[in-house]
């Protein structure tokens, strides 16, 4: 499992990049591992504002369907359309395939380092 150290994590398994305001938000390696092969993905709707914790989208693997929720807080700015061909970018590259943008970033203080998230991690079982 890849953790990188640059990133903060939610509980719900999704990684977020937070420059100034602006935060970033994908689905985190033990995702994309748990999940299996992804399939289908329903993205945020561009323009929508949602809570820290809110689910904004969803992810359809061979295995299951889940949420996708905003680790963060403020207003969904852009969405990677790419995602809507070509979905298994998650599995391949999660880290690079991201999955929505959002402005005006509220830290609500639940996001986990990369320390305590691969700790979180090693507490749960696929």
């Amino acid at each position: 499992m890849v953790v990188p150290e640059n990133l903060l994590y939610a509980k719900t398994h999704e990684w977020v990049e937070i420059d100034g305001g602006k935060a970033r938000v994908g689905l985190t390696d033990y995702a994309q591992d748990a999940l299996g092969d992804i399939v289908f993905l329903v993205l945020p709707r561009e323009g929508a504002e949602a809570r820290a914790g809110e689910a904004v989208g969803e992810v359809e693997s061979v295995k299951a369907v889940s949420e996708v929720c905003a680790p963060v807080g403020g207003k969904i700015c852009a969405v990677n359309a790419a995602l809507n061909d070509s979905p298994e970018q998650i599995n391949t590259d999660p880290y690079g395939a991201w999955i929505f943008e959002m402005d005006g970033a509220e830290m609500d203080g639940g996001l986990l380092t990369p320390e305590q998230y691969a700790e979180f991690c090693a507490g749960e079982s696929h």
